[in-house]
């Protein structure tokens, strides 16, 4: 399995590596109004990922978001570790950072540092929507030595990390179930036209750990390759009040299946009023 961090990120989740496949949907600009921000700086959010393999649930590692206010930007960032009771399986540290603007929330650069088993890579990108081109510095570690290109983009687009803040700024209170959104992510440099489906509210969903919460369900368009089938479905649970933090995550992989539960949360910038036991 290849960049295991990006098949963690919320709630838009991705295969790393060199994705094999692009979804022939393509992605329209919408009209959905952004609501009030969501999120504010010192915001964090930890999450504990579980891989089942034949029946059992196995506590495989975590992934913490943070959110740093840094004047005209917002600093995203993204951590994530196995533990150590699961690296004779698998090794993970993952980290992703992404600076996007304030007004827009569009990204201005972004980083990843890969480091998962035998496989590691980093990744450098600078947007410039304006001129529609992204360029991209990769390297097999920090520090070595960097090969640069260019690649052309169709804005609005966003890296993943970017993808995760702006998506939670969408207000789907009065759409209609089944209603679709589409955006635009840049990753392994090639722009990938995607879709983010309202599933409708769920108001007393069990997270394990956690207690019970009144939720919306919606399920993002993936990109079949090297971590999910062709016919995977991925379902995401997400706070039904002003926070809209994912609190449940749940998908089959090419081998097993795997999800992602709320551990901990900082810093919200909200009363946590979908939480109701």
């Amino acid at each position: 399995m290849k960049t295991f961090l990006p098949l963690l990120l919320l709630p838009v989740l991705f295969p790393g590596g060199d994705p094999l496949h692009t979804p022939a949907s393509h992605a329209r600009e919408t009209d959905t109004a952004t609501s009030a921000m969501s999120f504010q700086h010192g915001e964090q959010l930890t999450y504990r990922i579980y891989y089942n393999l034949n029946f059992i649930w196995v506590p495989a590692g975590e992934v913490t978001f943070r959110v740093l206010d840094e004047g005209a930007q917002y600093h995203y960032q993204a951590r994530g570790t196995t533990y150590d009771s699961y690296e004779w399986f698998f090794t993970v540290n993952d980290e992703y950072d992404s600076w996007a603007d304030k007004s827009t929330l569009l990204p201005n650069y972004s980083e990843r540092s890969v480091n998962e088993g035998d496989y590691h890579i980093f990744e450098k990108i600078s947007f410039n929507q304006r001129d529609r081109k992204t360029t991209v510095w990769r390297a097999p570690r920090r520090g070595a030595s960097e090969t640069a290109t260019q690649h052309q983009i169709t804005p609005p687009v966003y890296d993943i990390l970017s993808t995760l803040y702006f998506l939670r700024t969408l207000d789907f209170s009065a759409q209609p179930n089944g209603h679709s959104v589409p955006f635009r992510v840049f990753m392994d440099q090639e722009e990938f036209p995607l879709q983010m489906r309202y599933l409708g509210k769920e108001a007393d969903k069990k997270v394990h750990g956690m207690g019970r919460y009144k939720t919306m369900k919606f399920q993002p368009e993936i990109i079949a390759g090297n971590v999910f089938n062709e016919d995977a479905r991925m379902t995401v649970w997400v706070s039904d009040d002003q926070n809209k933090i994912p609190v449940l995550i749940e998908s089959p992989v090419s081998v097993g299946s795997v999800k992602m539960v709320l551990k901990q949360y900082w810093g919200l910038k909200y009363d946590f009023t979908a939480k109701v036991d």
